[in-house]
């Protein structure tokens, strides 16, 4: 199932990530993107090759980032079946919220604490885009927004190990609200992360990891609801 209902698909990668990126890490974004945003539906089953020919990368780029996605768990490859798209289950993203807190928290604190001009740079277009997003109820922009603020956040915390653990459990919590909450809860997100940002942006670290804590509670709230569906 194409989830087509959630307005028009933007182009995934810019020509600015197209000429600088590696092809794997291209190939990466584009699948991520397409489960994230069910064009790849849950549970569904595709093949390798078909994945080459929609992204016109060459095997080997795909086959690296299909072994990425696979480790993260939203994908599994099944020798002879073909690959399986993973599929949602409601009550799941209480259990990705549930780890998710704590290493937010320590996201948050630390990129008050080392936040540079590069990192503050990112958060401001991220901030800017959530807002263009909310105005023109664009979900796949505020989808690409918050995934490109999860990514300065990575970049200013300083924390290479906190931020790898963080980045499957944000693509995994963003998917599930794509599923469940998108088409209500733009505003009350973007509210929420910018938040986040101005707090981050003014080096408080207390405050950052209060909006921390606030936007997880926000998302476990919605994962509530979810799983009595």
């Amino acid at each position: 199932m194409i989830y087509s209902r959630y307005i028009r698909r933007e182009p995934l990668i810019s020509m600015e990530a197209s000429m600088t990126e590696p092809a794997a890490t291209r190939a990466y974004r584009v699948l991520e993107h397409m489960i994230v945003t069910l064009e790849l539906a849950p549970a569904s089953f595709v093949t390798e090759g078909a994945l080459i020919e929609k992204l016109a990368l060459g095997r080997t780029p795909v086959r690296e980032a299909i072994q990425r996605l696979a480790w993260e768990g939203l994908l599994d490859v099944r020798p002879r079946a073909g690959i399986a798209i993973a599929p949602l289950h409601p009550g799941d993203w209480l259990r990705v919220l549930d780890v998710r807190r704590g290493v937010e928290v320590v996201l948050a604190r630390s990129a008050a604490r080392f936040v540079t001009r590069d990192a503050a740079d990112l958060f401001h277009e991220a901030a800017l885009a959530m807002q263009k997003a909310v105005i023109s109820g664009n979900v796949l922009a505020f989808i690409q927004a918050d995934k490109a603020l999860d990514e300065a956040l990575a970049m200013a915390a300083d924390n290479p190990f906190a931020a790898r653990l963080a980045a499957p459990l944000q693509t995994h919590s963003r998917r599930f609200w794509f599923r469940y909450k998108a088409e209500t809860g733009l505003a009350e997100s973007a509210e929420h992360h910018v938040a986040l940002i101005r707090s981050i942006l003014d080096g408080d670290e207390e405050a950052a990891a209060k909006d921390a804590k606030r936007l997880m509670a926000l998302l476990r709230g919605h994962a509530e609801v979810a799983a009595t569906r």
